[in-house]
């Protein structure tokens, strides 16, 4: 295990520099008055086993470094992260995702709002790993729910470019502060649904979080969280029958 979380550590700093690279961009926007409403950046840590290949059905422990970057501007908002993911036998694997959108009322000028729903957008995600690129495009809902900080729908045509045809993906997201006590915590997380595409068969990715505002108890709050993510993906990379139920200690660092 110690030599797993060294590789995944040594490749991070690697991930790092990448990151810097990557979100550039997005800084100098920045630079411009008022470009930017607001931008959040984050590294995490997670740890944990029973994660499983569905190509050779061993299971074993995983590490990953994830970098998150996410801003909202005049006309839109953008996502984006990548994982630097180790396992026990240093396999190393480089995943990250792109989520623009544009505001449809903003541009236009007109009030999209309605029920439980502050803005429609048009949405769009692009997938990268090593040896794929899938793209999606939709439409998005920004959501008004209350007590949370944000909450997100998104509903895209899912295109794997080495599959025939295409298929449907429903993405929500959310985050949701409340307090225990003295303790603050965020509740917060995504699940991917996606159809079924040439061989590929439906499947459901789900990682919700349960954090503790560490910071908050040496004055530095909404600075460092640790908790647990917990995955669990039916139908792995479509695969049918591989489904994986894993748990992890998770660390979170907002720049």
């Amino acid at each position: 295990m110690k030599r797993s979380i060294r590789s995944a550590l040594s490749t991070g700093f690697k991930a790092l520099a990448l990151a810097a690279l990557t979100l550039a961009p997005f800084a100098a926007t920045e630079a411009h008055a008022g470009a930017t409403l607001w931008n959040e950046t984050n590294i995490q840590y997670l740890w944990g086993g029973q994660f499983k290949n569905p190509f050779t059905g061993t299971k074993g422990n995983q590490s990953t470094i994830t970098v998150e970057h996410a801003n909202a501007w005049k006309y839109g908002d953008t996502f984006l992260f990548f994982d630097v993911t180790n396992t026990e036998k240093d396999d190393t694997g480089i995943y990250g995702e792109l989520s623009p959108r544009l505001s449809i009322g903003k541009i236009t000028g007109h009030d999209l709002s309605a029920p439980f729903v502050k803005d429609v957008l048009v949405a769009g995600t692009l997938e990268m790993g090593q040896g794929f690129r899938n793209y999606l495009y939709g439409v998005g809902f920004s959501l008004n729910l209350p007590k949370f900080n944000f909450a997100d729908l998104n509903v895209y045509v899912r295109n794997d470019p080495k599959q025939s045809g295409s298929t449907y993906q429903v993405t929500p997201c959310w985050q949701l502060p409340f307090s225990v006590g003295k303790a603050d915590m965020l509740f917060e997380g995504f699940s991917d649904i996606a159809g079924g595409e040439g061989n590929l068969v439906f499947n459901i990715d789900a990682q919700p979080r349960l954090l503790l505002d560490l910071g908050k108890f040496w004055d530095a709050p909404k600075s460092i969280y640790f908790g647990t993510e917990f995955m669990y993906w039916h139908n792995k990379f479509g695969v049918s029958g591989v489904n994986e139920y894993a748990p992890q200690a998770m660390v979170k660092i907002v720049m």
